[in-house]
């Protein structure tokens, strides 16, 4: 077992970019955008994983790792079933935080806004888009519930792939997307010395975006 030292030990110093006003894009999603390329351009292990992060009904927080599928001028688009713990907490507390981490690039963005359901069109959309195996799977699991056995969720799926031979598969209502609005975004760039770059973006009354740089 390792010691509190050796796990204190482990650290890696930041020197791989720096990022400052110069580079420093007016509009946060538009950076979001190109941090994004960046982060694909450099092959970043999965650059959409991001940890989302909701509150549970007795306030404590809850986070886990989905996927990102869509990037609009409104915000950040997932998809995932909506009876699930992270659906049930976002209907009773319609807030969310997001951040990504590409540790390749030594960069993190945190994003905090407003959550809602996507619409039915670009719910069906995506879900027709997806490998059928998917398809079948956000039929077959009843996300969050808890199960007797893992051979309970493969009969479940031996069950959907009988049933959608003979019938066309369809988006089912408890499955679909969430769109995160944003209303602060925050950049984060690793540098020597524990001297991180920080630009932190919040939207005002006005519907405009200002930023600050903050300390690390």
């Amino acid at each position: 077992m390792l010691s509190n030292i050796e796990i204190a030990n482990i650290r890696q110093e930041y020197t791989l970019k720096q990022f400052d006003e110069t580079h420093l894009l007016s509009n946060p999603m538009e950076q979001f955008q190109s941090w994004f390329k960046e982060a694909i351009d450099a092959n970043v292990n999965e650059p959409n994983a991001f940890t989302l992060s909701t509150v549970k009904y007795d306030g404590k927080p809850a986070a886990r790792i989905v996927l990102l599928k869509g990037i609009t001028p409104n915000g950040f688009v997932f998809f995932t079933n909506y009876d699930s713990n992270k659906g049930k907490q976002i209907t009773a507390n319609p807030f969310a935080s997001m951040v990504f981490f590409w540790p390749e690039l030594q960069r993190q963005i945190r994003i905090e806004g407003a959550i809602a359901k996507n619409s039915e069109k670009d719910s069906d959309a995506y879900f027709l888009s997806r490998p059928f195996e998917s398809q079948l799977g956000a039929h077959a699991s009843p996300q969050s519930q808890p199960l007797k056995s893992r051979q309970e969720l493969e009969d479940r799926f031996i069950e959907m792939e009988k049933l959608f031979k003979t019938e066309p598969i369809l988006r089912p209502r408890h499955w679909g997307g969430y769109i995160i609005q944003p209303q602060t975004i925050e950049f984060w760039q690793g540098r020597a010395s524990r001297l991180h770059d920080r630009f932190l973006f919040s939207i005002d009354a006005e519907n405009n975006w200002k930023y600050c740089r903050l300390a690390p």
